[in-house]
């Protein structure tokens, strides 16, 4: 079953055309990629996704509802959260208090800049953070601040922001831009353990073809703003539309 539908979208910015009849196919508690080179418009396509740009034409439905004109805050509580390229934290917050305030955002519809002690439900709020930082491996750290953090561990930590939401849907904008092959590998790691454990479906967009395939249960790859292929990892491989699309050329190398 398909948790997210996106038919015939196109986005003209002046004399270019980003997206150029998008059609794509999201299947519920699956990892989906979105791949292309540079320019290929994966970007525009997640800023729609979000509510940062309106399509032109075109549909976007999440769960059989349109996300078309909900603005970003909509976006994420009707249940679809995202993580950007680079780690989006409270660096003067502790680890726990960086997932303490998403969750009470999520329980009353708002941000609370109120000391925590004054708020109620406190211990239970507490109690949930620290499950949800339990499941990504920082709970030892709490306590910690987060601008001492590794970009590894920042990533963590902007996951466990998401999860505490509940969320039904996970966009990930190159979830590994600027680590190391060890905090990639670890990264990917966590994200399989997150969509087995949680039941969120991912949608990552990537241009790394290393954690594309080693993470992905399908891809889809973008290039002058429509999908060209859409298929499982195994078939993308050595695809002739795809090799033209990043190299310029169908030869086989």
């Amino acid at each position: 079953m398909a948790i997210l539908e996106v038919k015939g979208v196109n986005k003209r910015f002046g004399g270019l055309l980003a997206l150029d009849d998008v059609n794509l196919s999201v299947v519920e508690n699956s990892i989906h990629a979105v791949i292309g080179p540079n320019g290929a418009g994966k970007s525009t396509l997640l800023n729609c996704f979000v509510g940062k740009l309106l399509p032109d034409s075109g549909t976007i439905m999440f769960n059989n509802h349109s996300l078309l004109g909900l603005p970003p805050y909509r976006i994420n509580q009707v249940g679809i959260s995202r993580v950007f390229q680079t780690p989006e934290v409270f660096l003067d917050l502790t680890i726990l208090e960086n997932v303490m305030i998403p969750a009470l955002a999520h329980r009353d519809g708002a941000f609370h800049l109120a000391p925590f002690k004054s708020l109620s439900r406190e211990h239970d709020i507490r109690e949930q953070a620290e499950r949800i930082l339990g499941s990504v491996g920082l709970l030892e750290d709490r306590h910690h601040l987060a601008s001492a953090m590794s970009r590894g561990n920042k990533r963590r930590l902007e996951m466990a922001m998401c999860l505490v939401q509940k969320p039904k849907l996970l966009l990930l904008d190159e979830p590994t831009a600027g680590m190391s092959r060890a905090d990639t590998n670890n990264t990917i790691d966590l994200l399989k353990t997150i969509s087995e454990d949680h039941e969120i479906t991912f949608v990552v967009i990537e241009h790394d073809m290393t954690v594309v395939f080693s993470l992905a249960d399908r891809i889809s790859v973008m290039s002058q703003g429509h999908v060209i292929v859409e298929d499982h990892p195994d078939n993308i491989k050595g695809h002739p539309k795809v090799k033209e699309a990043y190299l310029g050329t169908t030869e086989t190398a």
